[in-house]
């Protein structure tokens, strides 16, 4: 035995009785034996895999161990004290963030999303559609806000509206009056383009000729459609265009934001002829701000009402694929009116002040009342609001 040995040999034996190596007991050995032999298995299963990248067997282990900081990574993991967030915890701060910032642009949005919202009776939840005439005019608020460029419909009923073309609902189309079905279809379906390209189109709004609704009307109307094209070219207080299009001078004002708001119905009866005929029912919420720049949003608030004959047949002159228009009728609110021009002018605060109206008040916003009611007397009626 060297030196080196015994000295070493010396030191182990001078030692506390603790320190010195000790031989595994048989349940270690046993347990070791276990997972040895657990680990051969993986490896061998993972050979037999005969499509996907090869991996490396992972070593076995009893339910319940954890292996370190991989544990954390589950689920998103947990933020330890004074550490970086987990993935869960950066999804969830990133989604909080972003749903306070659309709820700063559009709480109306936002708050339909909640219980009482969408589907809900909350003070900003979406209207359904309208299925029938309602039986009184919505309630006004007792302190109304006021519209901004940002929320041009604050204060209105119509925030809760649909938007646009999507609005006008096409009923179901059932067979009236001998026309079948599938052709009562196809004229709800042409009186809602007309209805979307005399009141929605962007260009016809801004003062172009409606060339789309034109097309879609009958020329064997004769005389009405010579008349409808007149008012257009030479507008007068008689024949006068915003009684079937909605037209603005582009030069006075433009639409705030993209947005027309929308509510009505189409309805489908027979006249005293056996003929079937639609009635559509439509208010349109326009939020304007002047063309020269400015924040004060003026809305112009036009109830349309648009009566369309079915004809069918040989019995009936008619031409095919077109819209026979029996009649229709306009009320216009925050309109000047005395111009005559073939557009709609609606009135910001000083122009209500300097020119105001003088008729009976009205609210344009009820739809519980007909609209011949209010139409026809030749007077200039007063909106209780826009």
């Amino acid at each position: 035995m060297t030196d080196e040995v015994w000295e070493r040999f010396v030191a182990e034996c001078e030692s506390p009785a603790g320190s010195a190596p000790r031989e595994p007991s048989a349940r270690a050995r046993m347990v070791t034996e276990r997972l040895r032999r657990a680990d051969g298995e993986a490896a061998r299963r993972q050979r037999t895999r005969r499509w996907g990248r090869k991996r490396q067997p992972e070593p076995w282990q009893p339910e319940g161990w954890r292996t370190g900081p991989a544990w954390q990574e589950m689920e998103g993991g947990r933020r330890a004290r004074g550490g970086r967030p987990g993935r869960a915890g950066m999804a969830l701060g990133a989604g909080v963030t972003a749903l306070a910032l659309l709820y700063a642009l559009d709480p109306a949005l936002v708050r339909s999303w909640l219980p009482g919202g969408a589907g809900g009776t909350g003070p900003d939840a979406p209207l359904p559609a309208e299925t029938a005439a309602p039986t009184t005019g919505p309630e006004e608020e007792i302190l109304p806000d006021h519209p901004t460029v940002e929320r041009p419909f604050a204060g209105s009923p119509a925030k809760r509206w649909a938007r646009g073309a999507d609005a006008i609902e096409v009923p179901e189309a059932t067979a009236v009056g001998g026309v079948p079905a599938a052709e009562i279809r196809a004229a709800l379906e042409r009186t809602k383009r007309f209805l979307v390209a005399s009141n929605l189109d962007r260009d016809v709004l801004y003062g172009a000729e409606p060339a789309e609704a034109l097309a879609l009307l009958d020329p064997l109307m004769g005389k009405s459609v010579d008349r409808i094209r007149k008012s257009l070219d030479k507008p007068t207080e008689k024949d006068d265009p915003t009684w079937l299009f909605t037209r603005f001078d582009r030069n006075e004002v433009r639409l705030a934001g993209e947005t027309v708001k929308v509510r009505g119905r189409m309805e489908v009866t027979e006249n005293d002829q056996g003929v079937p005929r639609i009635r559509a029912d439509y208010t349109f919420v326009y939020p304007l701000v002047r063309a020269a720049g400015g924040e004060e949003v003026a809305r112009a608030v036009v109830r349309r009402v648009l009566d369309v004959d079915v004809l069918h047949g040989p019995r009936w002159k008619h031409t095919e694929g077109t819209l026979w228009m029996y009649g229709h009728n306009a009320d216009i609110a925050n309109d000047t009116c005395d111009e005559h021009d073939g557009f709609i002018h609606p009135q910001f605060v000083a122009d209500r002040h300097a020119g105001p109206a003088t008729g009976p008040e009205r609210d344009p916003y009820d739809r519980s009342r007909p609209v011949e009611e209010w139409t026809g007397k030749g007077e200039c009626l007063t909106a209780s609001r826009t």
